[in-house]
This record gives C-alpha cells, sequence and structure tokens, in this order.
C-alpha cells in the first residue's frame, strides 16, 4: 500500500495544500509549528477515523472557515482508491471513490502505522496507552473488531449506571442485571480472543525484530494481562462470569464494573524480566521501535499489503544507530517522516517536502521545487 497525494483545505493551518508521495522514504522538513504534524494528522485520520491528538472536528477547522476538507489517494493491489472526510457546519460526509460510506465502513481501507514522541512512553506509560495501541492496530487488520468495542463500551456504560443505581439503594431488576452481564461477558471474551491472538502475531516479529536491533542481546516477549484467565471465547467468558458472579457485592459497592478488557494490559518482558520494571531509556526506545516495526509486518500478514508507515518528529528521538536501522529496514515500505532539518537525508533518494507557514513546497531532484 501507498499513499500518492494528500489534499487538505482549511485544516488547522493549511489553507489549501496539494502533496506528492513516492514509494520508499518522503521527508516533510520544516521549523516547529509550521504543518509537518498536521500533515500526518491528516494522512492517519483516514487509518484511524479521528484525530490521534485527541482534537473533535470542530477543533480541526482552520480560523475564521466554517469546515474543512481532506482526501487522500493510495495505491493498493486492487489498485488506485480515494478517500475523501469533508466537516462542514457540524455535518460530516465520508467519501470512498467518489461514494458515501459510513466511519466503519472506511476504517481498514487505508491502513498507517504511527510513531510519535509520545509513543515512547508506551513501555512504562499506563495500560490505557498500551489497549489503545492494541484497538488501533487490531481494527485496520480486522475493521469488525472496532464494532466490538464500539458494543462493549455501550454494554459497559449501561452496567455501570445500573450498579451505581443499586449502589444508592434504588430497586432493581436483577434479570437486567444478570442481562448486561451476560451480554458483557460474551463480547468482552470475543475482544480478549482477537488480542491474545494479535499479541502471539505480533510477539514474534517483536523479538525477531529488536534481536536484530540489539545485536542479538535482547529477546522480547509479548503476553496478555487479565483477570479472566484462559484462552478461547468460550473460556475467557465463562472466566469473566464466574468474577463477576463472586464480586457483584465489591462491584456494587464500588458503583462500576471492576472486571472486563477495558482494565487490561500488556506484559512486555525483555530477557524475561519485566520492561515497565528495569528497562533503560535506551531499552524503552527499542522496544517501542521494534513495536511499531512489528505491527507493520502484522498487518502485511494479516492483509498482503505492508501499511504507509509515518514517523512524526521521532528520528531526533533516536540514536544514530537506530535512525540507521529505521532508514536501512524500510525495504519496500512506504515511510513518511517528519523533522526539522533536512541534513543528513540523500535528496536524490529521499523526497523532500519543505513546511513552511502551512504551505508545503516539493522539491524536485535537479534543484527545482512545485508548490
Amino acid at each position: 500500500m501507498n499513499l500518492t497525494t494528500l489534499t487538505a483545505q482549511n485544516y488547522r493551518n493549511i489553507a489549501n495544500a496539494k502533496m506528492t508521495f513516492v514509494p520508499g522514504v518522503n521527508l516533510l522538513y520544516g521549523q516547529n509549528a509550521q504543518g509537518k504534524t498536521n500533515a500526518l494528522e491528516c494522512i492517519y485520520l483516514f487509518a484511524r477515523g479521528k484525530s490521534y491528538r485527541g482534537a473533535g472536528d470542530d477543533n480541526l477547522i482552520r480560523f475564521g472557515e466554517k469546515g474543512f476538507r481532506i482526501g487522500i489517494s493510495y495505491r493498493t493491489n486492487a489498485g488506485e482508491q480515494t478517500l475523501e472526510y469533508r466537516y462542514w457546519e457540524g455535518a460530516r460526509k465520508r467519501l470512498k471513490n467518489g461514494a458515501p460510506v459510513r466511519l466503519s465502513e472506511m476504517i481498514g481501507q487505508f491502513r498507517a502505522v504511527l510513531f510519535c514522541p509520545e509513543h515512547l512512553s508506551l513501555v512504562k506509560g499506563s495500560p490505557q496507552e498500551r489497549r489503545a495501541f492494541l484497538n488501533i492496530a487490531i481494527s485496520q487488520c480486522r475493521p469488525i473488531y472496532l464494532k466490538l468495542c464500539d458494543e462493549y463500551n455501550k454494554i459497559l456504560e449501561n452496567r455501570n449506571c445500573l450498579l451505581k443505581e443499586i449502589q444508592k439503594g434504588f430497586r432493581y431488576d436483577r434479570e437486567e442485571l444478570e442481562s448486561w452481564t451476560e451480554r458483557l461477558s460474551d463480547v468482552a471474551s470475543e475482544i480478549a480472543s482477537y488480542r491474545i491472538d494479535y499479541l502471539k502475531k505480533l510477539s514474534t516479529h517483536a523479538s525477531d525484530l529488536l534481536a536484530d536491533l540489539s545485536g542479538e542481546k535482547e529477546k522480547m516477549t509479548l503476553s496478555y494481562e487479565s483477570e479472566a484467565e484462559g484462552e478461547g471465547a468460550r473460556v475467557i467468558r465463562d472466566a469473566y462470569k464466574k468474577l463477576f458472579s463472586e464480586n457483584l457485592t465489591r462491584e456494587i459497592a464500588a458503583g462500576c464494573t471492576l472486571f472486563g478488557v477495558h482494565r487490561d494490559d500488556i506484559n512486555v518482558q525483555i530477557n524475561n524480566l519485566s520492561a515497565r520494571a528495569f528497562a533503560s531509556q535506551g531499552q524503552q526506545r527499542s522496544v517501542v521501535l521494534a513495536l511499531k516495526l512489528a505491527e507493520g509486518e502484522v498487518c502485511r500478514d494479516e492483509t498482503g499489503e505492508y501499511p504507509v508507515f509515518l514517523f512524526d518528529d521521532v528520528m531526533s528521538e533516536l540514536d544514530e544507530t537506530r535512525r540507521g536501522y529505521v532508514l536501512r529496514e524500510t525495504g519496500n515500505r512506504q515511510v513518511i517522516l517528519t523533522a526539522c532539518e533536512s541534513g543528513g537525508f540523500d535528496p536524490r533518494a529521499v523526497n523532500m517536502i519543505g513546511v513552511s507557514d502551512g504551505v508545503f513546497t516539493e522539491e524536485k531532484p535537479n534543484g527545482g521545487q512545485s508548490t
């Protein structure tokens, strides 16, 4: 999979831009706050469905305008494809090849792996960060997973509301609580099964990548941490039912659901030691880099194509060895990265795009420019 063009109108500080990308390495360079990350945010929005920076659509509109419009064209094994997203005065419209689609129909069409400075805390950050990493990665390969997560969150919200009412002493229908518990156990078991299966595949690739990156000195293993032990949807479902049954008094006292996939985590180990507890700063960077590259490998295994790799201002966070590894190991992958300077990149091998105040200038190999 290769991104060929990105167009953006009235998106953050971008008034009107069209960028062309090539297979291999593409560099967006310029000083801070000029629009480099905004461009990557545009691209990744088509993979994730929303801004990875947590911004609502109203906050993505260029100051003084009433809406924005962004679009991409990309090439897959099936040929040239287009996606477009318009947001105007509160109304959203998503298009694939010119035809309207829902969000659930857009996810999984264009696939990308994002690596940004915030991801460097993936190892020692909160479990929520690691769950989000899993959810985004799996949903791009298996769009049905996103529907399961949405369904789970709705069931969880309803069950929590009921538990809170019981906590306050309101009368309740026991069959209603049992119904929500049953549904929550069913959906949780499906989500956990997807996660366990994905982690097995991710662990194999990540372990090989970290070993290569460390000169065979470090081995990484990944495992799923959950209160509901076991594998297979039926086993996990029964484990959740037992947890809910045995801990109902605790949950009523807390006024919320104390067990479920919304509390699970990933256990990352390096040489059989907990990375959360013992990994050095350098090891954390290597682990995250390996995880992101492994995410792309699993995506290729699952879909038959590499995703587009987006590296947002992380080259400065990596030492020379790791930077060299990223550029050396791109192979037939497409990489779009941002940096403050173009120095250190060969203009004959890298597609250079200068960025200044929301204007994107493509540099031709002969020294010419186009905007």
